[in-house]
């Protein structure tokens, strides 16, 4: 099979030609139709973040496609459903996160393209209790984002608890902040979208977003002030100045969402004085669950959601990646096999 490799930190991705992998116990191989590209795979393969992978392996955790053959102990009905691979590769199904529906906090878990191969090939194997099923109204091409930028950014709007007619900004409109504002509606809030690029804000106002920040030309705070301040501040620019600009952006009672790592554990100050007097929540929110992940693809099936996305072939992976990075790609871009 054709594969996208991580070598070494920092180098260029390798397109190799590898065996197919055999799927072990507990296990099915899933022969890729598509596979988007997430900024997590390219902090990946740069190793900036605390946590490193380990060269070489293969990157990718939106990976979408039927399942070809199982490993011992999975039922056979499996071969030929389309399922998802998404960033939470496995857990250990025991832990009190586990068991409480919180399995993306389990301290045991292995992530798809971080901890083992990924996605970016044309087969990949995963653990059969990890994968979600696609259901036929969801396309692959869709259902990649939603695999991980979808559900991501789904789980911050859960864990935000908005109240309809709140204010809900929306730092970093892309892969996950295009699919973050569609869900904020969906739960009745009135959305701010803050993105440094006029393409982007272009995007959120075809999706709905009620206000319009360029941070390129304008103070974010101060904008946001004007509309009445923010209720819940959802971060999904891998900038810390993002993460402060949306701090200062909330009102009393207001709940910043955590969702973008920026390199190099960046940190931001957080007054305490204003924080406990404002009653203001800071709250990190990891990817979504299976069950998280059900619900978006149901949701997208019923024709409530768009995933804005560009294909790309396995082989440019490399100008892929500088096109994220340039902040020259619309919304996501996905490999179509």
């Amino acid at each position: 099979m054709k594969a996208a490799v991580v070598t070494d930190f920092g180098k260029p991705l390798e397109i190799q030609d590898l065996p197919v992998p055999e799927p072990g116990p507990g296990q099915v191989l899933v022969k890729m139709a598509a596979s988007g590209i997430c900024h997590t795979d390219i902090h990946a393969a740069h190793g900036d973040w605390p946590v490193k992978p380990r060269p070489p392996f293969i990157p990718g955790h939106e990976g979408i496609g039927p399942v070809t053959a199982v490993g011992d102990g999975v039922p056979a009905d499996l071969i030929g459903k389309r399922v998802a691979i998404p960033w939470l590769g496995s857990s250990c199904g025991t832990c009190r996160y586990c068991v409480s529906g919180w399995e993306t906090l389990c301290e045991s878990q292995v992530n798809s393209g971080y901890s083992v191969d990924g996605c970016y090939a044309e087969y990949a194997v995963a653990d059969a209790g990890a994968v979600v099923q696609v259901p036929e109204g969801v396309s692959s091409l869709d259902a990649a984002p939603l695999t991980c930028a979808g559900v991501t950014t789904y789980k911050a709007i859960k864990v935000a608890r908005i109240v309809p007619s709140e204010r809900v900004a929306v730092f970093g409109i892309g892969g996950l902040g295009h699919l973050a504002i569609q869900y904020a509606r969906l739960v009745g809030g009135l959305v701010t979208a803050v993105d440094l690029e006029p393409d982007k804000l272009g995007l959120a106002h075809r999706l709905g977003a009620d206000q319009l920040v360029n941070a390129r030309t304008h103070d974010p705070v101060e904008e946001i002030r004007k509309a009445g301040g923010a209720d819940v501040a959802v971060v999904l620019a891998a900038s810390p100045k993002a993460f402060e600009q949306a701090y200062k952006s909330l009102n009393r009672g207001g709940r910043l969402v955590m969702v973008a790592l920026p390199a190099d554990n960046a940190a931001i100050n957080v007054p305490i004085f204003e924080t406990v007097l404002f009653g203001i929540s800071v709250i990190g929110s990891i990817v979504g669950t299976r069950q998280d992940l059900a619900e978006v693809f149901a949701l997208h099936a019923a024709g409530r959601t768009q995933v804005i996305a560009e294909t790309r072939r396995l082989d440019e992976a490399n100008g892929s990646f500088d096109e994220v990075l340039g902040g020259r790609a619309e919304a996501r871009l996905v490999f179509e096999f």
